[in-house]
């Protein structure tokens, strides 16, 4: 029985997704092999290498990979595919673009969002935004899976395993890469931070965000939003946090004038601490936070961040 997990990368480095897919791999038992599909991907192969529990490193070194087009991935994946038991990925947008190819042209049914492996076929993913968790065992041949990455800790150093080059597909012909937009913040990226603190609706409006920066700063955290108040426009698609937005599981996170809808929820409640600020006690914020203040949030905020020196 042998995993493989399909490496999330720039390139030049592994994204922190994989880690997290690798302990989930371990999990399932037997061997683990990465398969780091990319041009001149040397670095990140070397990187998957010495990640502890990988036997082996898979590198298919190409330059229609460059770019991670999710046509030329599963085909590889595809190429590979007759050796293993458990092909794995990230549930993020990578993952979700590659894995459904795969489990198509396998003829699987794919298990989508694991938080929990059970056994080698046996496997636990939330359902209805996350208020009940599903127990799903399956009979295929080949379990292709994609992994919910705030369940599982990020896997350690230590490895030593071997690179082995494989023969790189063609490429597919069928999609071409033609630019990349790349927000940029100085704060940490939303899914990697240890902290987040997070706005909604009660805001008011974008500028009002501006009241949250002085926590963020004192913290050092990333910033994130709920659903409501991104599609009012106060802050970018890419700050939201909940079940159509990012999933995350930081160690402190601080949710701000967030009523606390189930969507919302289901993409933070996992987070080791929850703090929530909300002028409304009966917010349903309440019910899975650790520590809740109820106030102004434009008078409980400054204090804060006057408490925190």
């Amino acid at each position: 029985m042998t995993a493989l997990v399909i490496a999330e990368h720039d390139n030049a480095s592994l994204k922190g997704s994989t880690l997290n897919t690798i302990t989930a791999a371990a999990a399932c038992g037997g061997d683990i092999h990465v398969l780091v599909a990319g041009h001149n991907a040397g670095g990140a192969a070397e990187a998957a290498s010495k990640i502890g529990g990988v036997t082996k490193v898979l590198l298919a070194d190409a330059a229609h990979f460059a770019d991670g087009l999710a046509e030329n991935v599963a085909e590889q994946v595809l190429a590979v595919a007759s050796s293993y038991s458990h092909i794995l990925a990230p549930a993020t947008a990578f993952g979700k673009n590659v894995l459904p190819r795969v489990a198509a042209k396998l003829d699987v049914g794919q298990i989508s969002e694991i938080t929990k492996v059970v056994s080698p076929d046996t496997f636990e993913r939330p359902i209805y935004a996350g208020n009940a968790i599903a127990t799903v065992q399956s009979a295929d041949a080949v379990k292709v899976i994609t992994v919910r990455t705030t369940g599982f800790d990020a896997a350690g150093s230590g490895g030593s395993a071997a690179v082995e080059n494989v023969g790189a597909v063609a490429d597919s012909g069928k999609s071409s890469f033609v630019s990349r937009e790349v927000a940029k913040s100085d704060r940490p990226e939303l899914t990697a931070a240890k902290v987040i603190v997070s706005g909604g609706r009660g805001m008011g409006s974008g500028e009002a965000f501006k009241v949250l920066e002085p926590l963020a700063d004192k913290l050092g955290a990333a910033m994130g939003a709920s659903r409501a108040a991104v599609d009012a426009g106060f802050v970018p698609n890419d700050w939201q946090v909940g079940q159509t937005g990012k999933i995350v599981a930081p160690q402190l996170y601080i949710a701000v004038g967030i009523s606390g809808a189930i969507q919302h929820l289901a993409g933070m409640k996992d987070s080791k601490t929850i703090v929530a600020i909300n002028k409304d006690p009966e917010a349903p914020i309440f019910s899975v936070a650790d520590y809740g203040i109820v106030g102004d949030l434009f008078e409980v905020v400054p204090q804060l961040v006057k408490e925190l020196g």
